[in-house]
């Protein structure tokens, strides 16, 4: 089929994890329909379904937090798109993004098209020094013992072909932050296509990170 028509044929589901995201969850679906669409967390996406729609617009709760892992397993078995986007709630994954996710994956028939803060025209904002020291330790450490052929590990902006993270989920055994970095290497194992689209990571206006010593533990663990 030509490009117009593969386009028209594609549905993209988005997943986003949240956990006390109440500030952002607003401002982020807003967004997302502003850059894609034409334009208690609970409470703030129900009274958003109202405006989008409850068929685009989906709430899954579950009874309390239970990691990010589990969390885009529990958003996939809900995705109908035949591709899925799994980004932040926080606002440091812009959705201005997603149309060249979209391209990307359009012009190259990739399986993942992930964002990367470590090539020219991405970058980071807002993190202070050892924030951007943790980060870039954990890719150089894991790009040192893994090889993996991609140049953000700890990135979790992502767009996938829906067959393959099912492929990629059920192999996986991690449950935290670690989760985006073991679906990378075990995709690039397996040989599926990945290309990578430069962004610019914002860190979060509102709220407070989720990010502590005991994911750092488990993602050296890992």
């Amino acid at each position: 089929m030509d490009g117009h028509h593969q386009k028209q044929k594609n549905k993209y589901s988005i997943i986003v994890p949240t956990y006390n995201e109440r500030l952002n969850i607003g401002l982020i679906v807003y967004l997302i329909f502003k850059h894609l669409g034409p334009d208690g967390t609970q409470d703030v996406v129900k009274q958003l379904q109202q405006v989008y729609g409850e068929d685009r617009i989906l709430l899954r709760a579950r009874p309390r937090k239970l990691g990010l892992g589990t969390a885009y397993i529990h958003g996939m078995k809900h995705a109908s798109g035949n591709f899925v986007v799994i980004m932040d709630a926080d606002l440091s994954h812009h959705p201005k993004y997603l149309p060249s996710f979209i391209r990307k994956q359009s012009e190259t028939g990739a399986d993942i098209v992930t964002g990367t803060r470590y090539v020219k025209g991405g970058g980071v904002h807002g993190w202070n020094l050892m924030r951007k020291l943790t980060s870039r330790g954990a890719n150089v450490l894991a790009q040192t013992l893994l090889w993996p052929g991609v140049s953000d590990l700890t990135g979790s902006f992502r767009l996938y072909r829906k067959s393959v993270l099912e492929d990629i989920i059920s192999c996986c055994v991690s449950k935290g932050y670690v989760f985006q970095m073991e679906m990378i290497v075990r995709a690039s194992r397996k040989g599926y296509h990945i290309e990578e689209v430069p962004i610019t990571f914002v860190d979060r206006v509102f709220g407070s990170s989720k990010l502590g010593g005991s994911e750092i533990v488990e993602y050296l663990k890992a």
